[in-house]
């Protein structure tokens, strides 16, 4: 069962010198043009419009308020005489209070503006910070490098005897010599390949090296190539022994 709303509450009706004072203080309060329809509107009906307008010419007949007619419109509004002036001193106080304000107002801005700036530092710094799953995670593949350098020095941890320098010498000169070698007959290969395929389209080459079996340098061959290890710097292979 839906529930009536209740009626508002009429306002009182002022009257005499209560209605006078009501409707002046009200002008007083608004500072702006205003009909007798439109007093009594927003009073809320407290001063009935006929007595509103019967006050407005009472007040303007005793210089409270100032009526002013436009066409067949009459408005009434505070007569500005009667208002009380700021004295200048009071005005440079006024002014000089303000100017405080602003300087403060000024200075709490730029205070906020730095911590701002620090904030978003802050912010930046901890959304380039790893997550807790990602620590995990590069935590987890330095244990394992770790295990697994420990299980390459196991070996001379256990006491296990080092190459000599006799050893280190020997497996040198085995690399010098079976590298050179390897570089001697790679050339020959090129050199009758070159001819074998010059007349031959590339992917008609690429397909008899298929059919072949030849397995030509892959780009990992051409960095290790370049690299430091391939690199002959202590002795020249070409020159002559006596």
């Amino acid at each position: 069962m839906s529930s009536k709303s209740k009626p508002e509450a009429k306002p009182t009706i002022l009257k005499g010198k209560e209605a006078e004072d009501k409707v002046l203080e009200y002008m007083k309060s608004m500072n702006r043009p205003y009909g007798a329809v439109d007093v009594a509107a927003n009073l809320k009906g407290a001063v009935p419009k006929a007595t509103v307008q019967k006050i407005l010419i009472a007040l303007t007949e005793k210089d409270l308020l100032v009526q002013k007619t436009y066409g067949k419109t009459t408005f009434f509004v505070f007569n500005q005489s009667n208002i009380e002036s700021v004295p200048a001193s009071e005005i440079t106080a006024i002014e000089a209070e303000q100017k405080t304000i602003d300087e403060e107002n000024q200075a709490v801005a730029s205070e906020l503006k730095t911590a701002q700036s620090g904030t978003s530092l802050e912010l930046l710094r901890l959304k380039t910070t790893p997550s807790d799953q990602e620590l995990e995670g590069q935590i987890c593949e330095a244990n394992k490098m770790v295990s697994s350098i420990s299980a390459r020095l196991q070996p001379l941890r256990s006491g296990a005897p080092l190459m000599s320098e006799a050893d280190i010498a020997h497996m040198d000169a085995e690399w010098t010599k079976w590298r050179s070698e390897w570089i001697r007959r790679r050339k020959v290969f090129m050199t009758f390949w070159q001819l074998a395929t010059d007349a031959l389209p590339p992917q008609a080459a690429a397909t008899l090296a298929e059919d072949l079996g030849v397995e030509l340098d892959t780009s990992e061959h051409a960095i290790l190539e370049r690299s430091q290890f391939c690199v002959c710097t202590k002795t020249n292979p070409l020159k002559r022994k006596r």
